[in-house]
């Protein structure tokens, strides 16, 4: 076991500050309020140690935005501290897959398991970015492993509702499936055998109770604040779309072969698993429905329940609001790879390692693919371009009294923040805001000498710098330089006056 963790953590520390080349807006965000709320206890939006970041109206969950602070107080406002927070929140996540699997199937399954949690498509790029769902993945395994040690001291039930709930304030998809085992874990331990159901009740009621307090904020959120603005603009709400959303995550193509369309998610040709891994995850499901052993439904549950954050939003199949799913199905696989190995007695020690090299040579392929031609091909959907205005050219900004950036492709706000480590005080005095949008976002139009908008020919103005995208270009005037994404593709053409 310990061998696969210093696996997991060269291929996630390797380069992490370099690749991806850039933060895209969501990781600059959250490393932007970690760094505001270090300064004075408050957030961009000048709330006191928030429990919902507004940030640009879709508010984000405190955990790992407060796990960024701690990070950013060691090694200060960077890339570095953004990240290296999910690498450990996904290592984690890799050691609880472990101990579930060993737990619920034995020692050897657990370690398979661990193995292709380590090295799968579905969850490489997310472990070592700064996304939220890297803390509501291990806090949820945490309280599922909890569950299972309830067997043993029913104060592992308290522990369990407390992991629970800090996933439930760490990735939105957790908010659906964090109630439903609740209740679902709860009533196992309520009918379990060994104790009276008055001592049980000493710790449902209590833990209960707590959760329904939790659910307060959530509920003034959505009842007075803005939260339901952001909510309709990502669900949809044509039935047949919703089911079909749900089943395109059980694709054979997005499983196997092309896996999530977005670049920031998984590298596009990939599925979300390797295709070696189908027979073992055939195995493993059989073998968990033939046997039914203790607990043999858990990871059917949560695979199936998966996708179901993603189905009722826009934008499916999801790895990313599926995440639920991809441990899960690690699990399966551990326990078909077992089994298979189990089945060749004589010759398990060779089947064990053709399996493995098989499964290393398909990670070997995506990891090369991942050091070398992603982030080239990619930069742009990780907002390359960007980071190249406010890093390039900030030594230029003092010579302009004003600084025009489009906002055709996101949110250029947050990265002039980030890249200028720009006070957060004097932004919150300075900041005036757009009108919410379609998506439930709410953009800011400008602060001190930075404007933010799509570009027009009256924006080149004397002592004014521009930058435009292909969008909205300048016609007929002549530009003074070029940001180039790293495949060479301009992002913006730059203008002065």
């Amino acid at each position: 076991m310990g061998f696969i963790v210093v696996i997991f953590l060269f291929t996630r520390l390797f380069k992490i500050g370099q690749i991806p080349g850039s933060l895209y807006w969501d990781e600059s965000s959250i490393g932007y309020n970690a760094y505001s709320v270090l300064q004075d206890g408050r957030d961009e939006w000048n709330n006191f140690l928030p429990l919902h970041f507004r940030a640009f109206g879709e508010f984000k969950l405190p955990v790992y935005i407060y796990s960024v602070a701690v990070a950013e107080k060691f090694l200060g406002l960077g890339t570095i501290a953004i990240r290296i927070p999910s690498v450990f929140y996904s290592m984690f996540s890799l050691i609880l897959i472990y101990f579930i699997t060993k737990k619920l199937f034995g020692k050897n399954a657990g370690l398979f398991a661990a193995f292709i949690f380590t090295i799968s498509p579905w969850y490489f790029i997310f472990s070592r970015a700064g996304y939220e769902a890297t803390a509501g993945l291990f806090f949820f395994l945490l309280g599922v492993f909890f569950f299972l040690l309830t067997d043993k001291k029913n104060y592992f039930f308290l522990l369990m509702v407390l992991s629970f709930i800090l996933s439930f304030y760490s990735y939105n998809s957790f908010r659906i499936f964090v109630p439903v085992f609740l209740i679902i874990f709860g009533l196992i331990f309520l009918c379990k055998k060994g104790a009276e159901v008055k001592t049980k009740l000493l710790w449902i009621i209590p833990a209960a109770a707590l959760f329904l307090l939790v659910l307060v904020p959530v509920y003034r959120l959505y009842k007075y604040d803005a939260g339901f603005s952001r909510l309709d603009a990502v669900q949809i709400s044509n039935k047949r779309e919703i089911v079909e959303n749900y089943f395109s995550h059980f694709s054979l193509s997005f499983l196997f072969l092309s896996g999530d369309s977005n670049p920031r998610s998984n590298i596009p040709g990939f599925g979300e698993l390797y295709l070696v891994e189908l027979p073992f995850l055939l195995i493993g499901a059989y073998v968990l429905i033939k046997k039914k052993s203790k607990f043999w439904w858990l990871p059917f549950l949560a695979i199936f329940l998966g996708p179901i954050p993603a189905a009722i939003t826009k934008e499916s199949p999801h790895a990313l609001r599926s995440v639920l799913m991809f441990p899960f199905f690690s699990v399966v696989s551990g326990l078909g790879v077992d089994c298979f190995a189990n089945f060749f007695k004589r010759n398990k020690e060779i089947i064990v390692f053709v399996v493995v090299l098989l499964l290393l040579l398909s990670f070997e392929n995506y990891y090369s693919n991942f050091l070398t031609s992603y982030p080239v091909k990619y930069s742009a959907d990780w907002q390359y371009g960007y980071m190249k205005i406010f890093t390039d050219y900030r030594t230029d900004f003092a010579k302009y009294s004003r600084i025009v950036v489009s906002d055709q492709d996101g949110q250029p706000y947050i990265f002039a923040l980030y890249y200028l480590k720009y006070d957060p005080n004097s932004f919150r005095q300075s900041a005036v805001y757009n009108p919410v949008d379609n998506w439930g976002a709410s953009t800011v139009k400008s602060f001190g000498k930075f404007v933010f908008k799509k570009i027009e020919s009256s924006d080149l103005q004397k002592s004014t710098l521009v930058f435009a995208t292909i969008n909205d270009k300048i016609a007929g005037v002549n530009s003074v330089g070029e940001i180039k994404d790293l495949n060479g593709q301009v992002s913006f053409w730059v203008y002065s006056k």
